[in-house]
């Protein structure tokens, strides 16, 4: 799901130390092999680092998904039987059957997806760009290994091409063998598959001005994922847009992660012709809720609409195949609470003062500039100047 780039947080150490003390109960002994398939043993007996770290999470027929990311909260799923576990190149991957929730993506001890709850956030990501859009018709995903997104992008009739970028091909099998109601489009004739590193692929001078929606299914901002959480990233995607396209990444949760929320909304300000947060809730998230980051390019000069209002709506005779998205929960998605609204504005407002200001500071550099022409030119000293100018420049070059 929302994390599928490699991290490299010590999620072992981390719950090897606190999670025993705060989970363990009167019988120590007690641990969810019981909870394992013969299958999943096996595969633990030839993995032991990645076998014993599953187990330390999985106490007493129990999952919890304890972080520093969001500390002093954790989201624990009853486990009936472990599926799969392995290490790959980029993380750990486990996938497990629960009691409540259907069959569950683990990775680096993270939940991803869940077959219960997943469309919400899958439905959401894709759709709120792409009912934006008043004709999508090249679609970009980075992430989304699982498949979900490809799910919902298909669901598009008018989308020609559907390119979908992703690091991990562990993940992408993981998802077809244990969760094949999610990675059910791979095989549509306009997904193509290109594995590799996400912001590396969009920085190819060929994709610039390709797309008309790109959604990011990212991990959080620690490890390789940070860079996708940073303005280069987001300029990036700036470049690789059509004119008038539209940007959906994962945005983090407001109620642990408002600092990071503002930021993300200041930075890619600077970039986009408007910016707005969204809103889903998804139980088996962090705080049961994550947020979704919707921006527009500019639309030669002309003003573009947000992403607030759907331009399309879902066709009569195929709302059947929605189950979490409407034209009405579109909209209000946007309807956030007054503290979370209250930063996203104030985010807003910051980012068009530093515009504004370094609009101010070029103006202010480019007159001082010409000033300074005419009086080289006034003094019959442009050459000698000129000279030194270059020579200045050749020795930076050489540095």
């Amino acid at each position: 799901m929302h994390r599928f780039v490699a991290r490299y947080f010590p999620c072992r150490e981390y719950l090897d130390e606190s999670f025993l003390a705060q989970f363990a109960r009167d019988d120590p002994t007690t641990t969810a092999s019981s909870a394992m398939s013969s299958d999943a043993a096996a595969a633990a007996s030839s993995t032991p680092a990645t076998a014993q770290a599953n187990l330390n999470r999985l106490q007493n027929g129990w999952f919890s998904e304890i972080n520093v990311q969001w500390e002093g909260i954790a989201c624990s799923l009853q486990v009936e039987e472990v599926l799969f576990e392995q290490k790959s190149e980029y993380q750990d991957i486990m996938v497990f059957r629960s009691k409540s929730f259907g069959n569950v993506l683990v990775l680096d001890g993270v939940i991803q997806l869940t077959t219960r709850d997943e469309s919400a956030y899958q439905e959401m990501i894709a759709h709120l760009p792409l009912y934006s859009h008043p004709n999508p018709k090249h679609v970009l995903i980075i992430g989304g290994g699982d498949g979900g997104v490809i799910r919902e992008v298909v669901k598009h009739a008018g989308v020609e091409t559907i390119t979908i970028c992703e690091i991990d091909k562990v993940v992408i099998e993981a998802g077809k063998k244990f969760f094949p109601t999610v990675a059910a489009a791979w095989d549509d004739k306009r997904v193509t598959l290109e594995c590799g590193d996400g912001a590396v692929y969009l920085a190819k001078p060929e994709n610039k001005g390709r797309f008309d929606v790109i959604i990011t299914d990212s991990s959080d901002p620690i490890g390789p994922a940070a860079s996708l959480f940073e303005s280069p990233f987001y300029q990036s995607m700036n470049e690789a847009l059509k004119d008038g396209g539209k940007v959906c990444t994962q945005a983090e949760s407001m109620w642990l992660h408002l600092d990071l929320i503002a930021k993300l909304v200041k930075d890619s300000s600077h970039t986009f012709a408007n910016v707005e947060y969204a809103t889903t809730q998804i139980p088996t998230y962090p705080a049961g809720q994550i947020g979704l980051l919707l921006c527009s390019k500019q639309l030669s000069g002309r003003k573009v609409p947000t992403c607030t209002k759907p331009t399309r709506k879902v066709p009569a005779k195929e709302l059947d195949k929605y189950k979490y998205y409407t034209s009405e929960l579109h909209e209000a998605s946007f309807v956030l609470p007054a503290f979370v609204r209250a930063r996203v504005e104030e985010a807003k407002e910051t980012a068009k003062k530093e515009k504004d200001e370094l609009k101010a500071k070029d103006a202010a550099a480019g007159g001082s500039a010409k000033k300074g022409s005419k009086k080289r030119a006034s003094t019959g000293v442009v050459a000698e100047e000129d000279e030194k100018d270059a020579k200045a420049a050749k020795a930076e070059e050489s540095q």
